[in-house]
């Protein structure tokens, strides 16, 4: 006869006071029926009662009470057979599958990711709180968007062994607009300065806008940032006492447009009456004051004062004091509207690394990134030489995220453990490509290559270039720390066919040239290198009858076929944030190569090449300076070959000029290059105006001018072609795309002109 006890139903609603009484007996054993999914050994686990226990009232309304908080059930039974226990359990139903319908605005992934916080995820216990819980998450994220219409419904399908799946179904509806923004109590700044501050703004008349810049779309994290960009704006022309007084935001009923109001109270523009430094300053007092950014009489600016406290923490972890701690106390006089600084200075203890640590790296070899690192073990902790190798690491490619991190040692309080945590990326490519540029029309490319060889850090790569006048096919292998020092060594072989008649203004000739040459780098500092090498070339050189006499001459003279011994030399300065996309730096470069014997040529030629970037007006913009002067001449009465002449003109040269076009002219009016070469210009980059857009994609202004002379000529500056105009910059999933439309400013008779001229990739 089985007896039943205590039904779980009513132990939830009545706690612990038992709706039956029994006599207590002692357990013989324990069974379990009503199982699915969970292991009956899971029940035993949680089950506060043992064989041969006894079992009382209390002890089963503590057993009830400990099942259901294991959320597994969503009913517990305790029945009693002849001295033996039964647990009888009601499972509640697990996540078999989860699904979304109806959502465009977000991926699935991102949707998931946001019920996996929430807790609800596949094979987990459904739980209705929870349920509801991930609900509101996910209308969170619509909200956050901007779709206060979205509406969201789960659809609970039963399915075999106790569970269930889940659908979401979402009805997005029209992202609710910004319709209008306002800005009041403001005195000193017009309300279009003020929203010029802000991305908030109303929706644009043109769509376009809208879909790049996103500033129509409300959210409140985003107006948060706007009130502390307003606040920010106002603190650093001196309105210490600005405040915002309110900020509104009301949605019209249909939930599609936005109103957005928001009062402001200016207060007053303080000055800066005196900067005094005080504490332990550890550097010169000439050289702290040197870092401080506010000068007495001086606007107050909260941006300068940060600046002035960032650079003397910096200035004090380069010396080792890693924890200094430098606050600025200010002291404000109303009357007569002027504020000092007193800028307190605590250094702390000097702090040592004791140990690097190096983890993330699963192929590359330690070895590979401590080469990289210019912060030791057991050397004073430095926070530009850590800034400087997290650089380095970057540089190498190697890394999708590179992370330095330090680590108080525990029990001391002067040493520290660097954590060097790198994420690595795939450094193994095999690519096939296409591109366009209207200097080789359509170029298909392949390459097959890999940067990180076996995780030693060197370089194997083959590619093939193929377009309508440039055909090329290139080994190389590069090993960058040859010796210990830094000291790198490439070997390259090549075969290249050459037809620029093909098409550009270039005179009719076509070369086919193979080669191999060795190149020694050696470090002479962090951002310097020079590089020496020797190279063969051997160059067949074909001309026609309506080639220029030059090039006829020259082919009846030497040869079809010339061979050529090169040493080359150069030097590299490069400063750059950024390869890509630089804001700030200098980029130089000097290269030289000489023909010797005694192979038939006798020539030399010079390249000096510099851009300067200085970042001017606004974030990610930037004022560029670039120039390029080049050289070559014959020596031993020999003439340099005709087909190592510079060309100017295009895309990467004078743009609104054709391709190759500008210099001396054969008699039918084909360029013909010229062994000296000018060119320089400046272009102003800037983000696309009212976008979110990262700065890979950028807006150029640009003055370009340049000019090729022939050995026989002398240089003249009136000779120099200039053009101007408006450029497009995007480092595209497909690489590297221009744009330019520009007006040449000095076109002469016979200039070949080509106002709209781009480039796009080399993969895809």
């Amino acid at each position: 006869m089985r007896l039943k006890l205590i039904p779980g139903l009513f132990l939830s609603l009545f706690a612990a006071n038992s709706v039956w009484a029994f006599d207590p007996f002692v357990v013989k054993d324990i069974r379990v029926e009503g199982l699915q999914r969970t292991e009956a050994g899971t029940v035993f686990n949680y089950l506060p009662v043992k064989v041969g226990e006894k079992l009382s009232e209390e002890r089963a309304a503590q057993a009830i009470r400990a099942l259901y908080a294991t959320g597994f059930f969503k009913d517990v039974r305790l029945e009693v057979d002849g001295g033996v226990l039964v647990v009888v359990v009601d499972e509640r139903p697990a996540i078999g599958s989860i699904e979304f319908e109806g959502n465009s605005a977000f991926d699935g992934d991102n949707l998931r990711k946001g019920l996996r916080d929430a807790g609800i995820i596949e094979s987990r216990i459904l739980d209705r709180a929870l349920l509801e819980r991930a609900e509101q998450e996910l209308k969170r994220q619509y909200l956050n968007r901007s779709y206060y219409g979205a509406t969201i419904v789960t659809e609970i399908t039963p399915l075999e062994r106790n569970r269930v799946a889940l659908k979401f179904k979402i009805v997005e509806g029209e992202i609710a607009a910004i319709k209008q923004v306002s800005i009041t109590g403001n005195k000193v700044f017009s309300e279009s300065d003020l929203k010029g501050q802000i991305s908030a703004r109303p929706k644009h008349w043109f769509p376009p806008v809208n879909w790049l810049s996103k500033g129509h779309e409300y959210s409140k994290p985003k107006l948060q940032g706007d009130l502390e960009s307003l606040r920010s704006y106002y603190l650093n022309r001196g309105y210490l006492d600005f405040s915002v007084e309110s900020s509104q935001v009301s949605i019209t009923p249909d939930k599609q447009d936005v109103y957005i109001a928001i009062a402001v109270a200016e207060g007053e523009q303080y000055k800066v009456s005196a900067v005094k430094i005080a504490g332990d300053l550890i550097i010169s007092d000439a050289e702290a004051k040197a870092l401080v950014a506010l000068r007495p009489g001086d606007i107050f600016s909260r941006d300068q004062l940060t600046e002035t406290t960032r650079s003397i923490t910096e200035r004090l972890a380069n010396e080792g004091y890693a924890f200094a701690n430098v606050n600025a106390a200010p002291e404000l006089d109303k009357e007569k509207r002027e504020v000092a600084f007193t800028i307190f200075v605590d250094p702390g203890k000097r702090v040592y690394i004791r140990r690097v640590n190096i983890s993330g790296n699963t192929r590359t070899r330690d070895e590979v990134i401590r080469r990289e690192l210019r912060q030791f073990e057991n050397a004073w902790y430095d926070g530009t030489k850590i800034k400087r190798s997290k650089a380095r690491l970057d540089r190498t490619g190697f890394y999708e995220e590179t992370n330095l991190e330090t680590q108080p040692v525990a029990g001391t309080s002067d040493q520290v453990d660097l954590n060097v945590v790198v994420k690595e990326r795939a450094t193994g490519n095999f690519l096939l490509g296409a591109g366009y540029s209207t200097t080789d029309k359509l170029v298909l490319q392949g390459s097959l290559s890999q940067n990180n060889l076996f995780g030693t850090g060197n370089a194997l790569s083959l590619n093939l270039n193929t377009g309508k006048s440039n055909r090329t096919l290139v080994l190389s292998y590069t090993n960058p720390y040859f010796t210990p020092e830094g000291v790198s060594v490439g070997y390259n072989l090549y075969h290249r066919n050459y037809n620029p008649s093909a098409t550009t203004n270039v005179a009719y000739y076509k070369t086919q040239s193979s080669g191999l040459g060795m190149t020694f780098g050696y470090p002479i500092a962090e951002d310097d290198a020079i590089y020496f090498g020797a190279s063969f070339d051997s160059t067949r050189t074909t001309v026609s009858s309506s080639s220029d006499v030059q090039y006829i001459d020259f082919v009846n003279k030497f040869g079809e076929l010339t061979n050529t011994f090169l040493l080359t030399a150069s030097w590299s300065y490069d400063s750059r944030d950024s390869y890509l996309t630089p804001v700030s730096g200098f980029y130089q470069r000097l290269q030289t190569e000489v023909a010797v014997p005694p192979a038939e040529q006798r020539y030399y030629r010079a390249n000096y090449q510099a851009q300067y970037f200085i970042p001017l007006f606004f974030k990610d913009a930037t004022l560029q300076f670039h120039g390029n002067v080049s050289y070559a001449a014959g020596y031993g009465g020999l003439p340099v070959p005709f087909y190592k002449n510079y060309y100017a003109g295009g895309i990467g040269s004078v743009r609104a000029y054709d391709d190759n076009s500008l210099g001396p002219r054969s008699g039918s009016g084909n360029a013909l290059g010229g062994t000296q070469l000018l060119t320089y210009g400046a272009e102003y980059f800037f983000p696309l105006p009212m976008t979110n857009i990262d700065k890979s994609f950028r807006l150029g202004l640009f003055v370009d001018g340049g000019q090729v002379w022939g050995a026989d000529q002398k240089i003249q500056y009136a000779d120099i072609r200039y053009s101007a105009g408006l450029g497009l910059a995007w480092v595209s999933p497909i690489g590297p795309l221009k744009f330019s439309f520009g007006q040449p400013l000095n076109k002469q008779e016979g200039d070949r002109t080509q106002r709209f001229q781009f480039q796009l990739g080399n993969i895809f």
